[in-house]
């Protein structure tokens, strides 16, 4: 067997992901609040950067010293006011004149206002020092309140907590009723019935098949299985549907109403469509994002007869080129965004005008065929960002959907149908309520072909209950 070695040159194609254009991607698919974090790491890592975000008063204080130091500008200084005897005056400018001319004028105190809104265990420390309780007592119920859960739910056995405190059974019961008395009623409780109970009782309800359902019939009733519950019972449907109506005002999770550390979460759309004068006009919200430019001073290493060594050179090189091509890859971001933006507003045109039940089916690569981009260009343009419309605020992956086709082939996107199951559903007969089956058939009515199974899907993402739990007696 004889082997034959030689070289060969051969000339292929390959996509390489550089750093630059990974950057380029990773700016791309942004919100701009991560841009505009990402922009200042960036200024802080690049000293070739710099913010530009006071042009305009940087031109007004050059201009007005520029003023100031012309020959028509010299002659007006003999007329400046003596600025020690304007100070020393102090009757305009807000401060306690001695001679008492001026109201002085009381303040709110910065201690009146807050920054966020106060958490459940706050609101219950707060009640819990307004008790008249001993100060041994309020030690534990503060420890109990330490492990009262987001839903208002104490998350500790009391034999547990008496173990940890030393504290005897009959002190730990004790504390438990002090913080069970705290509002928001309900809180402190260790399970859904003791939460119901403890709101009835301040409700004085004295209904006992209100009562018994909390006991004994809780499972049966969130499954809507009421006349199994009235045969049990002896009573008609309707007295335990009354009783029922009694439960839906009480709060399972009291807890729920306070806020919570980091929980406030703002959206700042990326792109704004405002209707002018019957048109639509598209705005990329990048207000908040720093404005870069390239610090000139550094360009003087780069030139020829630069003093500089070759790694100082090297280095600027390189920090000049990344700040040239980050600048280049928010421009690029902006005009996809824009693009993209555009081509929303021309398909979805109905729906800016009329709402929801006009939204059109839509797909990625509908959308890159006309903007003239790669479907997963669109993709990263329109993840975790929100366009705000004259119907709203959404998130721009709302507007690619799916959808079925009525009589006449027009295609009706999914949130249309939803918003039709929903219509559908409020005008039915609370003691009759429609089926899946049914609704699916008054689609098939209004020219759209429908399966159960879907009308169910989408009865479950909209989150209305079945039709035995919708029933009325």
């Amino acid at each position: 067997m004889r082997m034959d070695f030689g070289l060969n040159l051969e000339q292929t194609q390959k996509l390489i992901m550089t750093p630059e254009l990974r950057q380029a991607i990773t700016v791309l698919q942004m919100s701009s609040l991560e841009l505009t974090e990402y922009v200042e790491q960036q200024v802080l890592e690049n000293p070739l950067l710099e913010l530009r975000d006071h042009d305009g008063e940087r031109a007004e204080e050059a201009e007005a010293a520029r003023e100031e130091d012309s020959p028509a500008a010299a002659g007006k200084k003999e007329f400046d006011p003596d600025w020690v005897e304007y100070f020393a005056d102090s009757s305009d400018l807000g401060l306690c004149p001695n001679r008492g001319q001026r109201e002085v004028i009381e303040q709110p105190g910065y201690e009146q206002f807050i920054s966020h809104a106060p958490t459940l265990v706050d609101h219950l420390n707060m009640q819990l020092s307004l008790s008249r309780a001993d100060k041994e007592l309020k030690s534990i119920v503060r420890y109990l309140i330490g492990n009262v859960d987001a839903r208002g739910y104490l998350g500790i056995s009391l034999e547990e907590a008496g173990e940890q405190l030393g504290v005897g059974p009959e002190k730990m019961q004790q504390a438990l009723r002090v913080l069970q008395s705290f509002d928001p009623p309900g809180v402190g409780a260790r399970n859904l019935q003791e939460c119901l109970t403890i709101q009835l009782d301040l409700l004085q309800e004295d209904n006992p098949i209100v009562r018994q359902l909390v006991e004994e019939y809780l499972e049966d009733l969130a499954g809507g299985r009421l006349a199994k519950i009235a045969a049990r019972l002896n009573v008609s449907p309707q007295e335990i549907q009354r009783a029922a109506d009694i439960l839906k005002k009480l709060e399972p999770k009291p807890g729920r109403n306070f806020s919570h550390h980091d929980e406030i979460r703002y959206i700042v759309p990326d792109v704004v469509v405002e209707k002018v004068e019957g048109q639509y006009v598209i705005l990329v919200n990048d207000v908040a994002i720093p404005r870069l430019t390239i610090n000139n001073t550094y360009r003087t290493v780069l030139a020829k007869n630069s003093a500089a060594d070759q790694n100082t050179k090297q280095f600027v090189e390189e920090k000049l080129n990344a700040a040239a091509w980050l600048i280049r890859s928010i421009e690029q971001r902006r005009l996809t965004l824009y693009k993209v933006a555009n081509c929303l507003v021309e398909l979805q045109r109905d729906f800016l005008d009329h709402g929801v039940k006009y939204l059109k089916p839509l797909n990625l690569k509908k959308v890159a065929d006309m903007v003239g981009v790669h479907e997963s260009t669109v993709s990263r343009a329109t993840s975790n960002k929100y366009i705000q419309t004259p119907q709203g605020v959404f998130e721009m992956k709302y507007f690619f959907s799916t959808g079925l086709s009525d009589a006449s082939g027009t295609q009706v996107s999914a949130e249309s149908l939803k918003k039709m199951l929903r219509e559908i559903i409020q005008e039915e007969d609370p003691a009759n309520p429609l089926s899946d089956q049914k609704i699916a058939e008054l689609f098939g009515q209004r020219g759209v072909k429908i399966s159960r199974r879907t009308v169910t899907k989408y009865r479950d993402e909209l989150g209305i209950p079945s039709t035995a739990r919708r029933k009325r007696y």
